[in-house]
């Protein structure tokens, strides 16, 4: 898992861009929820980007040992192939997800 920190992208000139991930072909889609996702691993790269409210990112390391990583607007969490996780909002939550296709 990687988390990205939007306010700490300070690029030399406008419109320069950081690469989060590549996700061919991809879909874009705005969740709202009050509820837990399920553990899950994505097939494919998953781009999670909280734009309202807070989410707890629960995930494993390859020792199997849960963390959980809060995030808030301006927080970006980059979820590889394989990587186990579930998304717990705190209250409502409002969510951009980029991910593969047809992926869960």
């Amino acid at each position: 898992m990687r988390f990205i920190a939007s306010a700490d992208f300070t690029p030399d000139r406008p419109w320069d861009a950081l690469n989060l991930a590549t996700i061919s072909p991809a879909t874009v889609r705005l969740h709202w929820t009050d509820s837990e996702y399920v553990w899950h691993r994505n097939d494919g790269t998953e781009v999670f980007v909280v734009v309202a409210g807070e989410v707890d990112m629960h995930y494993r390391d390859g020792r199997g040992d849960e963390h959980v990583r809060r995030l808030t607007p301006g927080l970006i969490c980059v979820a590889e192939i394989g990587d186990e996780h579930k998304a717990v909002p705190i209250g409502a939550a409002s969510i951009v997800v980029v991910e593969q296709e047809g992926s869960i």
